[in-house]
């Protein structure tokens, strides 16, 4: 490249593309050069561009450089010094013969004349003004239509027209811009107070392209004539040359309101961007006044007349966290929501549909359907049967069709998750202040703009105090000449000129040039008496406005009560309703409980730890006396150790036998089918080595007036508020002290008004109140609950609703044909053989702890006790039991049987065959399944043993 050229390189014409290339090309140089680059660079980026461009020095430190060419055809002209790079050719300055170079160092001039280009941009382009809320480009069009009369009362006028006015005056770029900047201006749904009204095709929010230049048509809209252009030609703001100095441009507009936060505003610059988002005009009008008459109000003050942004296309703004950011630092992330309703589309099958009747701001409504399909197609989004787009000029409407039995709320939050219907909102507030690009807040750009508007209303003012003095003047001259109009005949009778005529005027009545002159233009018709009482109406008025004017310059109190009177003015007759709602959350963030249906699940436990979840539907009902399902494969030496029916959202509680509470969400429990071995319990809790897991309990809300009633062993129990467990760490805490050798065992739900039957392996009972049961913290050993016999043990535990009890007979328990259908709820006890049998919960009396019990089953030899439940408190219309137990062997055998079916017999009875366990060793667990917890067509359902 040849540096020698002395051409000036045209920095206007500078194009993006051109300083991409140019930062590339020079980044070697920057990244190696001593330059030490200052913090405030943008002193230099204001100095005007040198006419010349500069030269790698020639008189640098280092070896002086000797001219070098590279070789050319023509060896007449080519150069015999050589230096071996080929590839720069330097003038010596001396040896200069006429021309203009100036010698300095490349990479200054790399860097200057880039951060030049830079400021352009940031100035010219990019970025708006923080006055009056507009990019150059938008203000020269306002301007345009403002000079070509396109007022709102005015007929249409072809975008054509205004377009070439813009770019023959005052915007030399391409017409494709101007043309795009004021469709925007005119749209909708892209501002919130459109500045433009539009005739014709000005794109949709489908993003569909406007109609070209020369279908449109435009004019401004009233909202921009009363808050943009009222007082344009009242010497408002500064005019300054246009590009080829051939007429003058407002530098800014005089806005009546912060039009940069009214609608807001997005560009991205050369090292910078801007993200503003747009404001409800009524809110934004009290926010300025609160600020007006109380300077050192806080951003929480100012929330409370403005809470937020207000969006163009409606939708929900997710909790104010993000907006408190953005309003005090100037950045922040605002989460905002598409507004949904759930509609019925047949009562019979209970179908759903999700309408969307809004979007976020600027999202594309055809491409956010058009990803909802994709999503629905590629199966990560469950759920959907059709999808269609209803809107209409009335409104937007999409309809998102569900299939039978989908959770409404779920499909919702996946919506809200794998698209654009919900969509966060960067706000970055920076504009231009005083020639400078600057990031700031809600009360700094209101200040900003207040001062201002001041400077606007006292310039208006002085020019309209002046204009009025002026009027005055002549107006006290003509009244002079009224009052002597025989003398002014005479004169201007008498004088041969009208120069002589205005000497003679004022050299009679002591008048200025331009009261002379006022006389001399007034007609003789006006000469008569009533054009003079006009002349003094006019008089007092204009006393009176100069008098007020005076006092309004006087103190800047008063301009700024205009200011808040023309505001609320505008209010009045511009304000709507708020689009946007902000909802109460602390943020929209979507977890994964959000996305998952609450449905019923089945959690198996081993005794080594092993825990697997599964669809209720994963055992079908049996009868009883078969063989059973085996729930899948187990470890060797391990056997079933809990199973149980909770929620997906349920928190489950895990005790150790350690006495150490565990909480981990049910859906965390990874989903496998029935002969898979399960998952180990240390991926999921942080148990300690040794330590099992004796009892899991769901829960699904911690209330204030439920407690867990704990149960060892060796027969310790005591009662715990439920809600002391509501907040577990990782690591788990303390729920129960044990006695060496005990463990916890046992852990139920319960109420003050509930009763607990308790069980030993040798079938002995005690029926309680637990309100006698103390309530106990957590770090408590508690109460003795059963006397035991040598070498006996606490089997079970189960909890008697006080609905149950208080609806108790008292029945006969002989041997009846007519006992074995009498009413609930019984007592079903199940032995470790397999055996089990019912007993009527009216055979037990009370008793309080501490006590030996009754007898409630008579074992054959090597057999025990392995749980008790009640049963009966889910009845047919028969008076049967419609409850279900689910049954675990050792091995992992699961048999699930009718409650119904198993026999009622007396407390000394051996039972009936439950379960045969010919293979498959002793019942491990069993789990009691209430009616509303099986599907109907599993209650029906009969599975071959």
């Amino acid at each position: 490249m040849n540096l020698s050229s002395t051409q000036t390189p045209n920095l206007s014409n500078f194009s993006p593309s051109m300083a991409l290339s140019s930062a590339l090309k020079f980044s070697s140089f920057l990244r190696l050069s001593p330059f030490p680059f200052h913090p405030t660079l943008l002193s230099c980026l204001r100095r005007t561009s040198p006419d010349l461009r500069f030269l790698s020095s020639a008189s640098s430190s280092r070896r002086p450089l000797k001219t070098v060419q590279a070789k050319r055809r023509d060896e007449a002209a080519a150069a015999a010094a050589e230096d071996g790079n080929g590839s720069v050719v330097v003038k010596d300055s001396n040896r200069n013969e006429g021309g203009r170079v100036v010698v300095t160092e490349l990479h200054k001039e790399a860097t200057e004349a880039y951060m030049a280009y830079a400021m352009s941009v940031l100035l010219g382009r990019a970025l708006p003004d923080v006055r009056d809320g507009l990019k150059p480009v938008h203000r020269r069009i306002l301007f345009a239509m403002h000079e070509l009369g396109l007022s709102s009362k005015k007929p249409f006028k072809k975008c054509a027209r205004v377009v070439g006015e813009v770019l023959g005056k005052f915007h030399p770029h391409g017409d494709s811009a101007v043309y795009d900047s004021l469709v925007r201006m005119a749209q909708d749904f892209s501002l919130r107070c459109p500045l433009i009204q539009g005739h014709g095709n000005f794109g949709s929010i489908d993003a569909d392209p406007p109609a070209a230049m020369r279908y449109t048509e435009c004019k401004l809209d009233e909202l921009t004539e009363a808050m943009l252009l009222a007082d344009l030609e009242q010497d408002t703001v500064d005019f300054v040359p246009n590009f080829d100095n051939s007429q003058k441009e407002p530098s800014l507009l005089p806005a009546r309101l912060p039009n940069l936060l009214l609608n807001g505003s997005s560009g991205i610059a050369v090292g910078m961007a801007t993200n503003i988002p747009p404001h409800n005009l009524g809110e934004l009008v009290d926010v300025l006044c609160v600020l007006i008459h109380n300077p050192e109000a806080t951003v929480q003050e100012l929330l409370e007349y403005m809470p937020g942004p207000d969006f163009p296309t409606g939708g929900l703004i997710m909790g104010n966290l993000g907006i408190l950011d953005a309003y005090r630092t100037g950045r922040g992330r605002v989460i905002v929501r598409g507004k949904t309703d759930i509609e019925l589309l047949d009562s019979k099958t209970k179908r759903n549909a999700i309408i969307i009747k809004e979007i976020p701001y600027q999202t594309n409504k055809a491409s956010l359907v058009e990803k909802i399909a994709e999503h629905v197609e590629s199966k990560s989004l469950d759920g959907i049967s059709d999808i269609r787009d209803e809107s209409d000029r009335t409104g937007m409407r999409v309809v998102i069709e569900l299939k039978r039995g989908s959770d409404p709320l779920i499909v919702l939050n996946n919506l809200y998750r794998l698209t654009s219907l919900q969509s966060t909102f960067s706000c970055n507030m920076v504009g231009i202040l005083n020639g400078q690009p600057k990031q700031m807040g809600l009360k700094e750009l209101l200040q900003a703009f207040i001062d201002f508007r001041c400077s606007v209303v006292e310039r208006r003012a002085r020019y309209k105090l002046s204009h009025a003095q002026e009027r005055r003047h002549i107006v006290e001259g003509i009244l002079i000449g009224f009052g002597n109009l025989d003398e002014v005949i005479r004169i201007i009778r008498e004088s041969s000129s009208n120069s002589i005529a205005s000497a003679g005027l004022r050299n009679e009545f002591n008048l200025s040039e331009k009261q002379a002159e006022a006389l001399l233009d007034i007609s003789l018709r006006r000469l008569t008496r009533r054009e003079s009482g006009n002349f003094e109406a006019e008089s007092r008025s204009l006393t009176e406005q100069i008098s007020k004017l005076e006092e309004l310059l006087s103190s800047r109190k008063n301009i700024l009560e205009l200011i808040e009177q023309e505001a609320i003015e505008l209010k009045n007759k511009f304000t709507g309703p708020r689009r946007s709602i902000v909802e109460d959350t602390d943020d929209g963030q979507l977890e994964d409980i959000d996305v998952i249906p609450n449905e019923d699940m089945l959690l198996a436990l081993s005794e080594k730890g092993y825990v697997k979840r599964m669809k209720p539907s994963t055992f079908n009902l049996q009868n009883r006396g078969t063989i059973g399902k085996s729930v899948g494969k187990l470890r060797v030496n391990d056997s079933m150790s809990d199973f149980l029916v909770c929620r997906a959202h349920d928190h489950v509680l895990y005790f150790s036998d350690k006495g150490i509470v565990y909480s981990a969400r049910a859906y965390k429990i990874p989903e496998c089918s029935r002969t898979a071995a399960g998952t180990p319990l240390l991926q999921i809790l942080s148990l300690s080595d040794g330590e099992r897991i004796t009892s899991i309990i769901p829960v699904s809300e911690f209330a204030d007036d439920q407690f867990l009633l704990m149960l060892t062993m060796q027969g310790y129990i005591k009662r715990v508020p439920l809600n002391s467990f509501s907040s577990i760490r990782s690591t788990g805490i303390i729920a129960i002290q044990l006695v060496p050798g005990d463990e916890l065992k046992w852990v139920r739900h319960c109420t003050n008004d509930d009763f607990v039957a308790m069980a030993s392996h040798n079938g002995m009972v005690i029926l309680s109140l637990c309100s006698k049961i103390r309530t106990l913290g957590r770090n408590t050993r508690g109460a003795v609950a059963m006397r035991l016999k040598e070498g006996d043990r606490m089997a079970s535990v189960d909890i008697i609703s006080a609905a149950s009890w208080n609806n108790l007979e008292t029945v006969s328990i002989f041997p009846d044909s007519r006992a074995k259908r009498q009413s609930g709820p019984w007592l079903l006890f199940v032995s470790e053989s397999g055996y089990g049998k019912r007993v009527p919960l009216s055979s037990f009396r009370m008793s309080p702890l501490n006590r030996i019990g009754l007898i409630g089953y008579k074992f054959a030899a090597k057999d025990r006790l392995a749980a008790v439940f009640i049963v009966g408190f889910s009845l047919a219309e028969d008076g049967e039991s419609d409850e279900q137990v689910v049954l675990v062997s050792q091995s992992g055998t699961v048999n699930r049987i009718k409650v119904r079916d198993i026999s009622i017999q007396s407390r000394f009875a051996r039972g009936v065959i439950l379960m045969r366990l010919d293979h498959t060793g002793k019942i491990q667990s069993a789990s009691l399944i209430s009616a509303e917890d099986c599907e109907p067509e599993e209650v029906l359902a009969i599975a071959q043993g």
